[in-house]
């Protein structure tokens, strides 16, 4: 098989494995407990707190645990917006089901959500972003780098104007930590959201940054743990190997980068030179290092899912997330695609593990199955 869905999620790392190894077999306390076992698993689950800020350039105590990039965002919007009975929220219309969907849950109990759009390429406009912003304005929440079309937001911009009128930022990151550089302190978010499993750790492990100074409510009750912010027994041997997975990407952030950039170059290149009628989405300057996404006239997407898996390469046409809803992608249509835009739609997704000549050959088999598919396409010009 050759893997390009790794926005989905990625490989778990070797060296991640063996560090979570002993916390599911021999050091199996739990962390609230004040014998040894407890102290050593309380260890070395603040010790991965610790490579995990180290990351993002936050301080341990900003590090909330939780279940994953989902359990993040509707902490932070929960958490935030329901410490009021009423209040207005301002995202983008093209952000994951993890944020659109509490959002309408939250307008369901009356508060105001205001969806901002984007352009042709995916890009929000930070002016548009202050032109919302009302007295009553609890949060902003811009995703950093879009999953599906991997285009990056002018986060700096808009937090600034969020600050400018007192209002808290907050950022699904779950795509971009441990792909491109992120300071929290330069950049001056207030809130973020972390995935494991997008940067080689275990899946059911997530973090929500959150600043010193923010008071968030919990959204899950029970024992206090987390400082009364995330109740629930923690998860040892995932928290372990999240933070090991976060250890390796900083310590090798710079090189990853340069190499997914040279990978997702060579994709373009080849898709762009060999495969007529193929358009490349997203921006084209300001994009995740490794995302690539192209439309292909004339072709059903998920046929072409189908039969690349069947020559072995897992693909996707966009958020694995919602795969299952059979919905036309939201993203694709607050860009402005047709329906014969979005239903062409592929998304190719490189990652540290994979080589050049993967690439090559993904090409010469997408070449060949999209030949096929045109035979057969309802679409005819």
């Amino acid at each position: 098989m050759i893997y390009l869905d790794n926005a989905a999620s990625t490989k778990i790392h070797d060296d991640v494995l063996d560090t979570m190894i002993p916390y599911l077999k021999d050091q199996f306390g739990n962390p609230s407990s004040i014998h040894r076992y407890g102290r050593f698993a309380r260890k070395a689950m603040e010790k991965s707190r610790k490579q995990i800020a180290s990351l993002i350039n936050a301080d341990p105590s900003e590090i909330l645990f939780t279940s994953g990039g989902t359990e993040s965002n509707n902490t932070a919007l929960n958490g935030i917006v329901l410490k009021k009975s009423s209040g207005h929220i301002i995202t983008s219309s093209i952000e994951h089901d993890a944020i659109l969907e509490p959002c309408k849950k939250l307008s369901n109990f009356g508060f105001c959500v205001d969806y901002i759009p984007v352009d042709t390429f995916g890009m929000v406009n930070p002016m548009d972003v202050e032109t919302k912003i009302t007295e009553n304005t609890r949060l902003v929440s811009i995703m950093f780098g879009n999953n599906e079309v991997g285009t990056i937001q002018p986060i700096s911009e808009i937090v600034k104007i969020c600050h400018s009128h007192n209002v808290l930022f907050h950022t699904d990151a779950v795509q971009a930590v441990g792909k491109v550089p992120i300071d929290v302190k330069k950049l001056d978010i207030d809130l973020m959201s972390i995935s494991s499993h997008k940067l080689h750790g275990p899946k059911g492990i997530g973090a929500l940054y959150v600043k010193n100074g923010i008071d968030i409510d919990p959204v899950i009750l029970g024992g206090g743990q987390e400082n009364g912010l995330r109740s629930g027994t923690e998860n040892v041997a995932n928290i372990v190997g999240f933070g090991k997975a976060c250890e390796i990407a900083k310590i090798n952030l710079s090189e990853n980068i340069s190499y997914m950039n040279k990978l997702r170059i060579s994709l373009i290149e080849k898709i762009r030179d060999e495969i007529p009628k193929s358009t490349l989405n997203g921006h084209q300057k300001f994009r995740l290092p490794n995302n690539v996404h192209f439309t292909f006239l004339g072709i059903n997407g998920e046929d072409l899912i189908i039969k690349l898996d069947e020559y072995g390469i897992a693909a996707s046409t966009g958020s694995a997330c919602s795969v299952h809803t059979q919905k036309a992608s939201h993203v694709l249509q607050s860009m402005g695609f047709s329906f014969e835009q979005i239903t062409g739609s592929l998304r190719l997704t490189v990652g540290i593990f994979n080589d050049e000549k993967e690439i090559v050959q993904t090409v010469d088999i997408l070449k060949k199955i999209i030949h096929e598919l045109c035979l057969v396409s309802p679409f005819k010009e």
